[in-house]
Formats: C-alpha cells, sequence, structure tokens
C-alpha cells in the first residue's frame, strides 16, 4: 500500500502501535502513552508543533484482526481522544502488514513505532529524540548497546535462543545495529512512510527490511540504549528468530532476476543429464562406476536419518564395524545434507536422498561458480556461465560424481572465496565479513573438510602469487583479513569443537589415512581425457588413476594450451597472473613426493614430499589437489570468453573456436547405471529375524563380511530399515596400536580367510585351529546367523564355512545360512 496523504494537518509526533489480541495490555499502554504524550512540557521543553498549536500528536492503533477485545478497547480510547485512530484490519496477517498499514496513514513530523506492551517506557522516546535532532534518520531502541537497562528479565534459556537469533539476523542483514528487534523506533516521518510503503515481508522481519532499506540509501541510523522489561504474554517467541531468517530469505529470493533463474535451470539441466541414469528409479539403479560407493553413501543416509529421528548421537553408530562400531564424524557422511534431509530418507529411502543431492548440489555448485565469476570478475552472463560450468563439470567432478558427494556438492566454496574477498578488499565491517565467513566454513565442515582444506590452499596460493604482484593491496588487506578470520574462528570453533574433538579423540577415531600407491597424479594425467569425458579413452585413464572414482586431472592437452594462451595474452592482469601461478602450483603439488617425468626413468622430487607428513595433509589423496585446477581454469576461460565480446568478428570467431575445441573433449557424458542386485528374500521379506535376536544383541554375519571391495550387505541392511548389526563394513576406522586410519573394520583371521577364498575360489585346508578362531571370531561378532549369498566363487565359500562351523547351511529365502546361536 502507497502511502497516502492522511485527512487533517500534520504533527509533530505520530506514535504507530500495533496490537493483535491485546485486549488487556492496550488499555494501559494507551493510558501512559496518552498521559505523557498530552503533557503541556516535557522535560520543560514546550510540545507545540510550528503553528503553536499543542494538538501536536497522534497516535495510530492497528488492530490486527484481532479475535479478542482489542478493537473495542482501542475505539473506546479513540472516542475519548480525537488524536488516537484506530485502523482495522480484517484479518490477522502478522504485525508487518499491521505497521504498513499503520504508519501509511500517520501524518507526524516524525513517526515512533512501539509495541502493545510497551515494554520499553514511552519516557525514553527523549533519547531517541536527540539522534533524530542531531541527523540520523532512525533511532532504534536497543537492549543489547551498552548503557540498556533490562529491568525484568525473560527466562535465561529463551533470552538465549533470543539473543543467538538476533546475532545472527544482525550478522547476515543489518551490521553494526545489535538489536534490530526492539520494538521501540522513531523514524524522520517521511522517510517512514516511504521506507514501510517499499517493504514487503507480513511477519517480524519488518523491521529488518525497513533498517535495510535506510541503509541501501546511506542515511545514517543511531541505536539507543533504552531501558526495557520483559512483559508476560508477549507475542514474541525465540522460535520467531528463525522465521525472520526465513522471511529474509523469501525477500532476498522475490530480487532474484529472470536471467538468474534461467541460468539456475540451465545448470540444473545439465546436472540431470548427467544423472539421468539414476533418475527411472532410484532405489533399483546402480552406478556402474561407483565401485562400492553407492552402497555406502545410501548407508550414511540411512544411518544419519535413523539417528535423527530416534535422538541418537549423530556422530557414532554400531550398526556397522559391530561391535566397534564407526565414529560418522571420522567418515564423510555429510552431516550437513544428510541431517536436513533424514525426513526424506525416511519416507522415500537413502537412494532418492542421495540422487536429489547429487544433482541438486551439482546444479547449486555450478550456480555459485557462476555467481561468483558475475560478481568478482564482473564478465558478461555468458562468459560466466561458460566459467562456471567449467569450475563445477570439470572431468574430476564428473568422475566424483559417480561416488564422492562431498566433492561434488561444493555450493559453499565460491561463497566462501567472495567472503574472503571481501575481507581482503574492504569490503563492509570485517566483524561482520569474519561472522559470516565463520558460519560458512562451520557448515562446509560438516559438508566435507577435504574440500575445505584444498579450498584454503587454493586461495593461499592465489593470495600469494597476488601478494607479489600487487603489494599495495596485500598493504591494505593484511589487517582486516586477520581481523575477520580471527572473527570467523571465533564464530566456528563453538560450533565444531565438540565435532571435531569427537572426530580425532572419540571411539574409533584414527589420526591418518593409508592410501598406498598410486595416490598421486602422473604428469600424463593432467593432459589426457578422463574415462566419462566425450574424448575419453578407458584404458588411459584407468592406468593413470587410482581408480575409476579417483580422476583427478584429466583437464585434456587442449584445454592445458587453451589456458597457456589466455595467460599469455591476458597476462597484464594481476588476477591472471595470480590464477595462473595457483593452477601451475596445485597441478606441481598433486604429483606427490616423488613423481616420473614420462617416458624416461627420471624421477624427481615433488613440492608435496614438504606436506607429505604434516597433520591433515596425511589424509589427502595427493591427485586430489589438482581439483584445485577447476576453478582456477573456469575464471580464465570466462576472463577470455568475456575478452572476445570487443573483438573484431575474426578475431572474435578464432577465439571461440579455440575455445570450443577446448572445451567439447572434457564435456562429460551421463553416468551409467545397471539394474541393481535384487535384495535376497531372507533378508527383504524379514526371514532374518527368525535368527538373528536383536534384544540380545546379536549380529548378522554375512560371507565374506562387507569391506570395500564388496559391501553389498550394507544395501541389504538398508533395506532391511537397519535392523540388524553387521560386523566388518566399508567406512574408515582405527588399526593397530598406531591407530591408522585404514579402509574398513580391523581384520580378523575369519575376515581375512573368507576374503581371501572369495577372491582365490579356493578352499585351504582348515585346521582345528581354524575352526577355534573362527568361533572366537564369531563371538566377538556376537552373531547369531551366517549368511552366504550367491556370489562369485560361492561354492568355495560355502564350503570353507562349512568345515569352519561343522555343519551344513540351510538354504533360506535364496541365500544359505548356518544358524550359530
Amino acid at each position: 500500500m502507497a502511502p497516502a496523504e492522511a485527512a487533517g494537518r500534520p504533527v509533530e509526533l505520530s506514535v504507530v502501535v500495533p496490537a493483535y489480541n491485546e485486549e488487556h495490555r492496550l488499555r494501559p499502554t494507551l493510558d501512559a502513552l496518552r498521559g505523557y504524550l498530552g503533557a503541556g512540557e516535557r522535560d520543560g521543553a514546550d510540545k507545540r508543533d510550528s503553528s503553536g498549536d499543542r494538538d501536536s500528536w497522534e497516535i495510530v492503533v492497528v488492530d490486527d484482526g484481532s479475535d479478542d477485545g482489542t478493537r473495542a478497547v482501542a475505539e473506546a480510547a479513540a472516542a475519548a481522544e480525537p488524536r488516537i485512530r484506530v485502523v482495522a484490519c480484517d484479518r490477522n496477517r502478522g504485525k508487518g502488514h499491521a505497521l504498513r498499514q499503520g504508519v501509511a496513514v500517520t501524518r507526524g513530523r516524525r513517526v515512533l513505532v512501539t509495541d502493545a506492551d510497551l515494554a520499553t517506557p514511552i519516557e525514553e522516546l527523549e533519547h531517541l529524540e536527540k539522534e533524530l535532532t542531531g541527523g540520523c534518520a532512525a533511532a532504534v531502541g536497543s537492549r543489547a548497546k551498552p548503557g540498556a537497562t533490562i529491568e525484568t528479565h525473560q527466562h535465561r534459556l529463551r533470552e538465549l535462543l533470543g539473543r543467538t537469533g538476533n546475532f545472527l539476523i544482525r550478522a547476515v542483514a543489518v551490521p553494526g545495529i545489535r538489536d534490530t528487534q526492539c520494538g521501540f523506533k522513531l523514524f524522520d516521518g517521511d522517510l517512514a512512510r516511504e521506507a514501510f510503503a517499499a517493504s514487503r515481508t507480513d511477519g517480524w522481519a519488518i523491521d529488518v527490511e525497513v533498517l535495510q532499506y535506510l541503509r541501501r540509501r546511506d542515511l545514517p541510523l543511531a541505536e539507543v540504549p533504552v531501558r526495557w522489561a520483559h512483559q508476560e504474554g508477549s507475542k514474541v517467541r525465540a522460535l520467531d528468530y528463525p522465521k525472520v531468517l526465513g522471511e529474509l530469505a523469501a525477500l532476498k529470493a522475490r530480487t532474484v532476476r529472470p536471467a538468474s533463474l534461467g541460468v539456475l535451470g540451465l545448470f540444473l539441466l545439465a546436472s540431470f543429464l548427467l544423472n539421468k541414469g539414476r533418475w527411472p528409479d532410484p532405489g533399483a539403479r546402480y552406478l556402474t562406476d561407483s565401485l562400492q560407493d553407492q552402497n555406502q553413501w545410501e548407508w550414511f543416509f540411512a544411518v544419519t536419518a535413523e539417528n535423527v529421528l530416534h535422538l541418537r548421537n549423530p556422530l557414532f553408530t554400531d550398526l556397522q564395524g559391530f561391535p566397534d562400531g564407526v565414529n560418522l564424524m571420522a567418515n564423510t557422511v555429510m552431516l550437513g545434507l544428510s541431517v536436513p534431509f533424514a525426513p526424506v530418507t525416511a519416507l522415500f529411502g537413502p537412494a532418492l536422498s542421495l540422487a536429489l543431492v547429487m544433482t541438486l548440489g551439482l546444479a547449486a555448485t555450478g550456480f555459485a561458480w557462476y555467481w561468483l565469476i558475475r560478481r568478482r570478475l564482473g564478465t558478461g552472463r555468458a562468459a560466466a556461465v561458460v566459467g562456471g560450468a567449467l569450475a563445477a563439470f570439470a572431468p574430476p567432478m564428473a568422475s566424483h560424481a559417480n561416488a564422492h558427494p562431498n566433492f561434488v556438492v561444493l555450493f559453499m566454496i565460491p561463497l566462501i572465496v567472495d567472503r574472503t574477498l571481501r575481507l581482503c578488499l574492504r569490503e563492509g565491517p570485517p566483524v561482520r565479513n569474519g561472522v559470516v565467513l565463520g558460519l560458512f566454513a562451520a557448515y562446509q565442515i560438516f559438508l566435507g573438510e577435504e574440500p575445505l582444506l584444498l579450498a584454503a590452499m587454493g586461495l593461499l596460493l592465489f593470495a600469494a602469487a597476488h601478494a607479489v604482484v600487487r603489494r599495495d593491496v596485500a598493504r591494505a588487506a593484511w589487517r582486516p583479513l586477520a581481523k575477520g578470520l580471527g572473527t570467523g574462528v571465533a564464530v566456528a570453533l563453538p560450533l565444531v569443537a565438540f565435532p571435531l574433538y569427537w572426530q580425532f579423540f572419540g571411539p574409533q577415531s584414527y589420526h591418518s589415512v593409508l592410501h598406498g600407491e598410486g595416490a598421486a597424479n602422473s604428469p600424463l594425467a593432467l593432459l589426457s581425457f578422463a574415462d566419462r569425458s566425450l574424448a575419453g579413452d578407458r584404458a588411459l585413464s584407468e592406468r593413470l588413476a587410482l581408480n575409476i572414482t579417483e580422476q583427478n586431472a584429466f583437464y585434456g592437452w587442449p584445454l592445458v594450451a587453451l589456458a597457456l594462451a589466455i595467460v599469455v595474452r591476458l597476462w597484464e592482469r594481476a588476477a591472471v597472473k595470480a590464477l595462473a601461478f595457483t593452477a601451475v602450483a596445485a597441478a606441481f603439488l598433486s604429483l606427490g613426493a616423488e613423481f616420473r617425468i614420462p617416458m624416461t626413468d627420471v624421477v624427481l622430487t615433488g613440492p608435496w614430499r614438504l606436506l607429505a607428513h604434516q597433520p591433515l595433509f596425511e589424509s589427502v589423496i595427493e591427485s586430489r589437489v589438482a581439483m584445485i585446477c577447476a576453478p582456477a581454469l573456469g575464471l580464465l576461460v570466462a576472463l577470455a570468453v568475456d575478452r572476445l565480446r570487443t573483438a573484431r568478428p575474426a578475431h572474435r570467431a578464432v577465439g571461440l573456436t579455440a575455445v570450443a575445441a577446448a572445451l567439447v573433449p572434457i564435456v562429460p557424458l551421463p553416468l551409467t547405471t545397471v539394474e541393481r542386485a535384487p535384495v535376497p528374500p531372507f533378508i527383504a521379506d524379514g526371514t532374518w529375524k527368525s535368527y538373528v535376536d536383536t534384544a540380545r544383541g546379536e549380529s548378522l554375519v554375512p560371507v565374506p563380511l562387507p569391506d570395500p571391495g564388496g559391501a553389498e550387505a550394507l544395501h541389504w541392511q538398508t533395506a532391511a530399515g537397519l535392523g540388524f548389526k553387521l560386523p566388518g563394513g566399508y567406512f574408515n576406522g582405527p588399526w593397530g596400536e598406531e591407530r591408522v586410519g585404514i579402509y574398513g573394520a580391523a581384520p580378523r583371521h575369519t575376515s581375512n580367510l573368507l576374503r581371501d577364498v572369495r577372491y582365490s575360489g579356493e578352499v585351504p585346508g582348515l585346521s582345528d585351529a581354524w575352526r577355534k578362531q573362527a568361533a572366537a571370531d564369531l563371538a566377538y561378532w556376537k552373531a547369531g546367523a551366517v549368511v552366504l549369498a550367491p556370489q562369485p566363487n560361492d561354492g568355495a565359500l560355502r564350503e570353507t564355512v562349512r568345515q569352519l562351523l561343522g555343519s551344513e547351511g540351510r538354504l533360506v529365502g535364496g541365500v544359505w545360512v548356518w544358524d550359530v546361536r
């Protein structure tokens, strides 16, 4: 509603009181307002307006669709005092709507907004008036600024939640104002009518929206400490602060341009096409190149949902790796998404949750890089789309899309990069930017710690190079950067301290992970094409990578040549020099502690040797460092495409042809899927319950035990609603006295024996010592039943189990079962 010219001449002060079901508190509030404003003098100052008329104030009561006697109380007060007016809403729409209606009909040179409970006494008005007299557009009554007096406190828990909510609101919306939600604010009248008319929210976020409106116009705002007392029956609840954040997010969403939505749709389409094989029936399709990772990740989502919905510790479970259990925080369970997706997982299954996370997350990542390129490089939309697509859909990301959502869902990384740049470029208060950076980093820790470490490495490489090229910028940036980073650490640490403590010192924690041979890149991997690229060569890429899910380079020689040409052509730009150094340094680091020059016997020491045995870095797969090159190359290509917009037509044609020749060969092909192996009826129809007494803590022992080479039993477990526990498994856990991290449970003699038979197909000679060891291992696992499903070499496995247990199994529900209770 646009501000209307109210009837009657202007007044000095308008007081707007929104009221919803305030029958009992409104009358004393109006009496207090009228008594104070009706006095002839206030602190010795004459209250006459410019015409000398004592009629220099008005009170506007807005009844927000109350269903009690609020309106009658207001109308009775208006009948007794003509300077009180009543605006009645037909139904309850919220504080924002009520204030918009009330402010629109005011006539005051100044407008005071106060809550109906008058928690801040009207006498505090004079402190706010001094700020407006000094030239401020608005004065905000504050309970949080030093000097404020809290006469009556809320319950401690509610007060803590309220402060936390208000902290988040001011951090992301109105920096510099400690208490945005105090309902006692004085505005310049014309600016108030303009700002409230421009508002769109109907709820509590109206306070923030109006202050944001004034801040965007660079108008000065003042925060004034006031007296305040909690009033029983207050309509504001601690949970209303998250509602405010939600309303602000919805308000921000309305400002998104249609073109941006089109770009987001384009990335969503590209992500869907990459993952289209899994979408006809997510639960019945298996990614052929995911090895055992799809089983593992679906289990991660399922166990997180189980823990969350049953109020169990989300950082630990003994459903796998029984009886020792699994430290979930020390595994990549992506609590930042698996927790909010818990209802989806519970209702529709973990396969759908995983498919949604992979598809939507990849699209969001591409859009985030697009947004960062537009914001920081100032390129055209098309150039930013190309750069964002390269950063998000580069060959390493397509490889990880088979199996590792933590390396695909990276939408927080561009936001972290942008917030760091804001600190360096002094865009906004460093404390505010540090707060947001700390929140972003904390959330990214719950999405994936290794990508955050790689992002930090990339930022350090870029910052070092840029500081050499632009020392003036570095000198100006280090103080706000240090202040912001310190603030970020202070904000993030309380949020992640306990989970990280649990990860590194809790049950089943470990200190490093053994990756074995071939974890680094060959120089040829940087120039070759990945298996899923349009020009891919599976045989070559398999020789040059740890496995098919870890093709962490493979940018192709045409793109490397294009990048070199871009750097030469745009060398005058400091950002280009820094990006080039970042890409080259990351590529060299990914070669590992030592590498061999192709087609020679020459072995050189690599720079990774300096980091290989350092904390955190000792667990990193070296070849993954080359993933830093993806966004660096994306930004370089975006700059080149944008420069071609202003080039001569002939040069533009040649340049775009070169870009196409470099990018088309690495366009990812859709991920391949096959029909999933059915769950044996023994598991699917619940027959297992007759053999495994879960009340007594018994487990179901598959043959062989699940491990990184065969984890189908994890799918059985999720299909059975996580009803039984499994020894063995596919996760990261400790091994030996030194607690070195390994993939899978700590091996036992029987699990090793069954694994060897699975691969060899040969039944070894088994002595009484082996049978005694098997009995001890089954006791350790608290086995209720041993189950052998159809699989390669199942005959040899069946004979091995028969000899170990001294009995024939029974064929039940499509599997061989030995009751060992």
